[in-house]
Order: structure tokens, then C-alpha cells, then sequence
């Protein structure tokens, strides 16, 4: 359960400063294979306004008990990486590796801004590819699709793989995206069988993508691997994934429950 202060800030975000529910129906709690993975015949979210900056501005602030992991110094939450520290930016190192935190978290509320390169190259999944793995499994995905097709299950704010975001919220190239991500960790049983699914509610430049959607696993392409029982603490990892993505204001909240 999230701790009282964090519960009612987590509310003022979802009823004061959401500004968009996508109101049809999503599967937001078990297991579901409705569509197979990366099928292209699977509905795509529609492309909405997001939060003005502004008003985004006041939510960003990390406050009082988050752990710092990238206020635009340097590299010390990490380990050892040759991935830029650039005018207060973190770039992605093409052909490096991930960004992992030299500290493990479990249940957390993690925020970062994120900019794809400006002007837009590529197309599909090749342009301004990154992604957040919780725990090093659970992929929240970074990607320009502002006026970029793709599968649905690959769009900015997908579980990656397994469930889009209920709508489409990126903005142009060049411009700062923010995630606000709430991560329940999974929990396992002493014989390693999962007795909680790891979940996840994503707020997307102020808009609410994913609404308490439960993992069917780990994050993997083109496929969906069975969870397999890991610490209940784990390092956060940032994907490197040929794109100099970068990021700011990287902080997290951990969250006892």
C-alpha cells in the first residue's frame, strides 16, 4: 500500500491534474492475451494534447524523502557509465549499454523527463528509441511517435509488448516529455511462483496511459516470457537503444507496501 502523503498526492495528480482519462474499456488488472505481441492489427491510441508545461512544472519537483538519482551534475546514483552529462541533459551513448542505478528499489513512484532528438530521424522504432525498466524487467517505453506510426504495444507509455497506452500524448521532437510512473513490485513465493504480478500506472505528460496494468512477465521482444522469482528490491535501468535520447529530473519515491 502507498504511504498515506504519497497516497493523497498520487490523488491530486489523477483527479487535479490529469488531463486526459481515456474512458473505453482496458484490462486493468490480470492477464490478458487478447492480441499477440507487436500485432499491427491492434487498434492504436489516438494522439491528444498534453498537460501544458507550466502546470507540469510544480509536479516536478522532487519532494521531500525521493532519492536524486539525475539533477544535471553528474553520474554518481549510476554505475559506471559513458553515457553524457551534457548542458544539465543525460544523453544515451549509441552502442554503449543500459544506465543502471547503483541503488535497488522495489514499489516506487518514479518521475524523469525525457527529449527525443531534434530534427526527428527514423521511423517506426527507430526514432527516439529508449525505455525504463523497472526493476531491470518491467519496460515502460520512451519513443518519439509524434507523428510516427508504430505497433501499438511499442508506443510512448506501453508496457512494451503487452498493453499500449489508452492514448497518445507525445510531444514533438526536441520538446520535454514527463513520466510519473507508480510501480507495484511483484512478490514471489518460496518455491519462486509469482504471488503478485508486478503493475504499473503511468502518467504521460499529465495524462493517464496506464491505469493499474498488471505485467504478464518480464519485458522481452516479440515474445512474453513467464515471471521468474528475483529480489524484491532490483536496480532501475535506462535502455540504450541506438537513439541519443535524453534525459532530466530523475528522481524516485520508494514506497513501502
Amino acid at each position: 500500500m502507498m504511504c498515506p502523503s504519497r497516497s493523497r498526492w498520487f490523488l491530486s495528480l489523477l483527479l487535479g491534474f490529469a488531463c486526459v482519462r481515456a474512458d473505453e474499456p482496458v484490462a486493468t488488472s490480470g492477464i490478458t492475451h487478447e492480441w499477440g505481441v507487436h500485432d499491427p492489427a491492434r487498434p492504436r491510441p489516438a494522439p491528444v494534447a498534453p498537460c501544458a508545461a507550466d502546470a507540469l512544472a510544480a509536479l516536478s519537483i522532487a519532494p521531500a524523502g525521493a532519492v536524486m538519482l539525475f539533477d544535471g551534475t553528474d553520474l554518481a546514483a549510476w554505475q559506471p557509465s559513458i553515457w553524457k552529462v551534457e548542458n544539465r541533459c543525460l544523453e544515451v551513448v549509441p552502442k554503449s549499454a543500459p544506465l543502471t542505478s547503483r541503488q535497488a528499489f522495489g514499489s516506487c513512484h518514479l518521475h524523469l523527463e525525457w527529449r527525443a532528438p531534434s530534427p526527428a530521424t527514423g521511423e517506426g522504432q527507430n526514432r527516439g528509441n529508449s525505455g525504463v525498466f523497472l526493476q531491470g524487467r518491467y519496460e515502460v517505453q520512451v519513443l518519439d511517435n509524434y507523428e510516427n506510426t508504430t505497433y501499438a504495444d511499442g508506443y510512448a507509455g506501453a508496457a512494451y509488448g503487452q498493453n499500449p497506452p489508452r492514448v497518445d500524448p507525445c510531444r514533438p521532437a526536441g520538446e520535454w516529455n514527463t513520466y510519473d510512473i507508480f510501480f507495484r513490485a511483484p512478490r514471489f513465493s518460496a518455491d519462486g511462483s509469482v504471488t503478485r504480478h508486478a503493475a504499473v500506472t503511468v502518467l504521460f505528460n499529465g495524462v493517464l496511459v496506464q491505469d493499474n496494468f498488471e505485467f504478464t512477465g518480464p519485458t522481452a521482444h516479440k515474445k512474453r516470457p513467464p515471471y521468474s522469482a528475483h529480489p524484491a528490491e532490483v536496480p532501475l535501468e535506462l535502455q540504450e537503444h541506438g537513439c541519443r535520447v535524453r534525459f532530466r529530473n530523475i528522481w524516485i519515491v520508494p514506497v513501502a507496501d
